[in-house]
C-alpha cells in the first residue's frame, strides 16, 4: 500500500515513519497517537486501575488505526475520482432517465488528497432547470458521505445540448437564442396572452434569460400587460436592427411599442411585418424566447413556423367541447410544421367556492381530450382568478406581483414542464416508428413506461391497424364517440411518410391523403395486435421477432 501525506490529529505524518500492522501500513506516529489517545480516554473515564492492561490499550489503538485508514483517500488520484463519480451516479435525471454522470453533467472535478476537499461543476442544459437545487443538494450529500471527504464545493452552470444539426435554422437576431417557444390558442379569448406573459416571467424567475415577442399585429396585448419605462422600440440607423425594450429583466418586442397602435393592413403585409420584427430585433443571448401567437391557424402562423425553427409549442384552451375542434386544428398545424406541442393549458377550468367546493362553470374535458388524442405529455389547469386578469390590465404580471401565490405556483409547474420537455427534445429520440418496405409493416420502438426503464423491444404493426385506430375528430364523433369510416380503410393501405412529433407521438401521412398523429400511448395499446416478422436467417433457420403479449 502506497502512503501519502495523511492529516491526522495535530501533525502531518510522512510515509517514512511507518510500521506494518497486519495488512495496514500506517505511520508510527499514527499508532502512537492512537495509543496515547486511548490511554487518556481510559484515565478520564475513572477506570478502577490507573494502568489498563496492555491488551485493552492495544485493541483500542488498533480500532483507531483502522478508522484512520478508512478515512484516508485512495492512494491513486484516479481511484479517488472514480469514488466521487460513483457517488454521483446515484443521482438520476428524471427527464433523460440516466444518472448525471452518464448525461455528461459533471465537469471540472478536482480532488485535494491531502485535505480531502472535493470540487466539481454541474453543467446543466438550462439555467432554469427545475431540479438544479435538488441536484446540488444530493451531490453534496452523497460525496460528503465518502469517509475521506472533508468538504464539497458544487458549482452550477448551464450549457445547452448541442443541436442535432449544426445550424439552428434561425436567421438574423435570433442566432443566439437557444429555444423559441410558441404559445398558441387557435381561438381568441381563452387567455393565451396572459399565459404567454406569465410563462415568460416564470422562466425568468427560474434563472433563465427570456424575451417575449408579441406576434399579434391586429390587437397587440403586450403594451397593456407590462409597464416598461421605455415604451417605444428603438432602431439602429446603420444596421436597421430593432432594440427590444425591457421590463423586470425580460426583453420585449411588440407592434404596440412601434408607436403605430394596431395595424390595419392585408394578411400578406402583416406576415412580412411580423417576420421582419422577429428576425431583425437584437435579442442577444436568450435561453427562451416566448412568442405570443395571434389566434387561428392562418398565414401568419404558417409564416412564423416556416421562418424560424421553433423548439416547442404550448397550446391554450378552455374546458368547453367547442374549443376542442379549434385546438385540434392547431395541434395538427404544429405537427405538420414539425413543432412539438409539449403542454396543454386549460384556462378557466374551475374556481373554489367559499363553501369549500370546486365548481366548473364551463364544463370539463376539452384539455384532457386534446392530451389523450394527441399524446401530448402534459396538461396544466388554471383556475378562474380575478386577480390574474386584473394584474394584466394593470401592467404587472401576477407572477411578478404575487410570486408566492397559488397562480404563481401553477405557472411554476408549467415553466418546469416546458424546461423539461425542451431539454428532452434537444437530444435525438431513439424511439418512434419507421416504415419497413421489405416487410410492408410499421416498425415501432417505444420509450420505457417509467423513468430510467428500458425502451420496448421493436414490434411490428399492420398499417391498416394503426389507421383504423385513429382517435382524431375525423375518425371519432366528438359528441357520440362513434367510430367513423373505419370500415372504409383498405387492408393494403400504405404510409407515404412517417415523422416524429416530439418525444410523444408520430405523424403518418397516408396515401389516401389522411394525416394521422399516433401517440405513443395509442401505439402501446396496439402491442397485442403486433405480428411476427422474420428478421434474419442463420443456417437456413429463420429467427423471428415474437408478437408482444
Amino acid at each position: 500500500m502506497q502512503l501519502r501525506q495523511v492529516q491526522l490529529g495535530p501533525g502531518t505524518l510522512g510515509a517514512r515513519q511507518c510500521v506494518v500492522h497486519g495488512s495496514i501500513s500506517l505511520p508510527v506516529q499514527v499508532q502512537r497517537h492512537a495509543f496515547h489517545r486511548s490511554a487518556a480516554a481510559n484515565i478520564r473515564s475513572g477506570s478502577s486501575s490507573s494502568f489498563c492492561s496492555s491488551r485493552t490499550l492495544l485493541v483500542s489503538a488498533q480500532r483507531d488505526i483502522r478508522c484512520a485508514a478508512a478515512a484516508a483517500p485512495p492512494s491513486d488520484a484516479r481511484a479517488a475520482g472514480e469514488e466521487v463519480l460513483s457517488a454521483l451516479r446515484r443521482i438520476i435525471d428524471p427527464d433523460f432517465g440516466e444518472d448525471i454522470v452518464s448525461c455528461g453533467f459533471v465537469k471540472d472535478l478536482s480532488i485535494d488528497q491531502a485535505s480531502g476537499a472535493v470540487g466539481f461543476t454541474l453543467e446543466l442544459t438550462t439555467p432554469a432547470c427545475p431540479v438544479k437545487d435538488q441536484f446540488k443538494r444530493e451531490a453534496t450529500q452523497y460525496v460528503q458521505e465518502l469517509p475521506w471527504v472533508s468538504s464539497v464545493e458544487v458549482k452550477l452552470t448551464s450549457q445547452p445540448a448541442k443541436p442535432i444539426t449544426a445550424d439552428n435554422g434561425r436567421p438574423g437576431g435570433l442566432k443566439d437564442v437557444r429555444h423559441i417557444i410558441a404559445v398558441s390558442s387557435c381561438k381568441g379569448g381563452v387567455g393565451k396572452s396572459t399565459t404567454a406573459v406569465n410563462l415568460a416571467y416564470t422562466l425568468a424567475q427560474m434563472g433563465a434569460k427570456v424575451g417575449i415577442f408579441d406576434a399579434d399585429v391586429y390587437g397587440p396585448s403586450l403594451p397593456t400587460m407590462v409597464s416598461p419605462e421605455l415604451r417605444i422600440l428603438r432602431m439602429n440607423p446603420e444596421t436597421r436592427a430593432i432594440t427590444p425594450t425591457e421590463y423586470e429583466g425580460v426583453q420585449l418586442v411588440s407592434f404596440g411599442f412601434a408607436g403605430q397602435g394596431s395595424a390595419i393592413m392585408r394578411g400578406a403585409m402583416v406576415s412580412g411585418l411580423i417576420q421582419q420584427m422577429l428576425t431583425t430585433s437584437e435579442w442577444g443571448e436568450l435561453d427562451y424566447l416566448v412568442v405570443d401567437f395571434p389566434p387561428g391557424t392562418g398565414d401568419i402562423q404558417l409564416t412564423l413556423c416556416q421562418t424560424v425553427a421553433f423548439s416547442a409549442a404550448v397550446v391554450v384552451t378552455t374546458p368547453q367541447k367547442l374549443a376542442f375542434v379549434d385546438v385540434a386544428k392547431g395541434v395538427r398545424m404544429f405537427a405538420k410544421l414539425a413543432v412539438p406541442v409539449v403542454s396543454v393549458v386549460e384556462n378557466m377550468s374551475y374556481f373554489d367556492g367559499d363553501d369549500g367546493k370546486r365548481y366548473r362553470p364551463f364544463g370539463e374535458g376539452s384539455g384532457a381530450r386534446v392530451q389523450e388524442d394527441f399524446g401530448i405529455p402534459n396538461l396544466v389547469q388554471f383556475p378562474i382568478v380575478p386577480n390574474l386578469s386584473a394584474a394584466g390590465d394593470n401592467g404587472l404580471p401576477l407572477v411578478v406581483s404575487e410570486p408566492a401565490g397559488a397562480v404563481a405556483a401553477a405557472f411554476m409547474e408549467l415553466g418546469a414542464t416546458v424546461v423539461r420537455e425542451v431539454a428532452k427534445l434537444s437530444v435525438a429520440s431513439k424511439h418512434g416508428m419507421t416504415w419497413d418496405e421489405q416487410q410492408q409493416l410499421l416498425r415501432v420502438v417505444l420509450p420505457g413506461t417509467s423513468t430510467g426503464s428500458a425502451p420496448s423491444a421493436p414490434f411490428y404493426l399492420q398499417p391498416a391497424v394503426v389507421r383504423r385506430h385513429d382517435t382524431s375528430a375525423r375518425s371519432i364523433n366528438e359528441w357520440t364517440g362513434e367510430t367513423l369510416g373505419a370500415g372504409d380503410v383498405s387492408d393494403d393501405i400504405k404510409p407515404i411518410s412517417v415523422s416524429p412529433v416530439g418525444n410523444y407521438a408520430v405523424q403518418i401521412q397516408w396515401e389516401d391523403g389522411f394525416n394521422q398523429i399516433a401517440s405513443f400511448d395509442l401505439l402501446r395499446s396496439l402491442m397485442p395486435m403486433s405480428v411476427k416478422v422474420p428478421v434474419l436467417e442463420v443456417a437456413g433457420v429463420k429467427v423471428t421477432v415474437p408478437a408482444m403479449d
